[in-house]
């Protein structure tokens, strides 16, 4: 029996792991274990924790490592600590192999605990390209990783480019996509967003139409973040359509735009503002997918929006680069630009792409990672 150490460290990791989590789950010769750390843990990011017990998982290491302030200082020194607490973490546990989702910052540090113990390390979603310190760490984490399961074609031949071996990288695309074919086959939305989910601002009626906000702060211009937000808050605000804002992530630059929000609620008659903390990844796809569309910088925007044909805005430099499907439509930070964009695009579906998978890949993750030959070194076949 192999011993899969699954780490999850925010809400947004969370819609993608959840496939490879239910498949690996289902595996007899699987011993599951997963870790949750930094969000996934702070209720003011939606305790993404009790989500995955609810959805019938348990969990076997609790990290907490995100400092307070949100500033590149703490951020550095969450990882620092971070690397500590996986460390004894993985001690404990003695996993066969670490799966790993994506480049947040936070995700670094697994990612240095394991090999520097010897422990097979797993990547999903490497060799992308995109802004922000993401980037950075994607592909730092690619050389640290064994195992590479990208979600394009593109990003496969990149990871082979940096050096990786082809008999270890596998192109299963996004399992993000798992979970929004599951929405496009039953797309029914069963309650209510208020009541079940709470938030704070006024409660407009979706029942017309409403647009999602998803934006975070961009570390490499975290200065600018109350700058920026504010515009895309003042163009929102002229269109008289309903909106469900969703708070950023714990980046550098988050306080800042935490307050500018607080600050325009306070100050502003916002009737057609709601702000959200996170959902359950079901049923956040099935609110996207019944929206006119997403404005902001999130990655979801790009991926799981382009599974979904739902229109979306993308704004600014964080997802700079990053493959794009029909469904995007890309703006500076600029309040008349966003408003022109919002009023000219979100404006029905748009062309569905399988860009980044099909909606099989969490099994497709989960069968090979439980089964293929490991090694946690890269010194044989390298770079030949």
């Amino acid at each position: 029996m192999r011993k899969v150490c699954v780490v999850i460290t925010a809400r947004t990791s969370y819609t993608k792991i959840k496939p490879i989590l239910v498949a690996l789950k289902a595996n007899p010769q699987v011993e599951l274990k997963i870790v949750c750390a930094a969000s996934a843990l702070l209720d003011r990011y939606g305790k993404v924790e009790l989500t995955v017990q609810k959805d019938g998982f348990s969990i076997s290491e609790r990290i907490y490592m995100v400092l307070e302030a949100e500033t590149l200082l703490t951020s550095a020194k969450s990882v620092g600590m971070g690397v500590i607490e996986f460390a004894g973490a993985f001690d404990r546990l003695r996993p066969d192999v670490v799966l790993l989702m994506a480049d947040r910052y936070e995700v670094i540090a697994p990612a240095i605990a394991a090999s520097y113990q010897n422990i097979p390390l797993a990547h999903v979603q490497g060799g992308e390209v995109s802004g922000n310190i993401d980037e950075k760490v994607r592909h730092a984490i690619t050389k640290f990783a064994d195992l590479h399961f990208p979600a394009t074609e593109r990003a496969r031949d990149w990871l082979v480019r940096m050096g990786e071996r082809p008999e270890t990288v596998f192109c299963t695309g996004c399992p993000s996509t798992d979970v929004a074919n599951e929405v496009i086959q039953n797309p029914t939305i069963d309650f209510s967003v208020y009541k079940k989910y709470g938030g704070v601002g006024s409660h407009p009626n979706l029942d017309n139409g409403y647009i999602i906000v998803m934006q975070h702060p961009v570390t490499t211009e975290y200065a600018d973040a109350r700058k920026q937000v504010g515009e895309t808050l003042h163009a929102v605000s002229e269109l008289n359509r309903p909106v469900l804002w969703f708070w950023p992530n714990p980046d550098a630059g988050s306080d800042d735009t935490s307050k500018t929000l607080r600050s325009f609620r306070e100050n502003n008659d916002c009737k057609w503002l709601h702000f959200m903390k996170s959902m359950e990844p079901a049923d956040f796809l099935r609110i996207l997918y019944a929206s006119d569309g997403i404005v902001g910088n999130s990655s979801v925007a790009i991926r799981e929006c382009s599974y979904l044909g739902v229109p979306a805005i993308n704004i600014g430099t964080r997802q700079a680069n990053r493959e794009r499907g029909p469904n995007v439509a890309d703006v500076s930070h600029d309040r008349f630009e966003i408003r022109s964009a919002i009023e000219r695009h979100l404006n029905g579906r748009v062309e569905r792409s399988n860009l980044y998978g099909s909606g099989n890949a969490g099994k497709r993750i989960a069968d090979i990672v439980s089964t293929v030959p490991l090694s946690f070194s890269k010194s044989i076949g390298y770079l030949t």
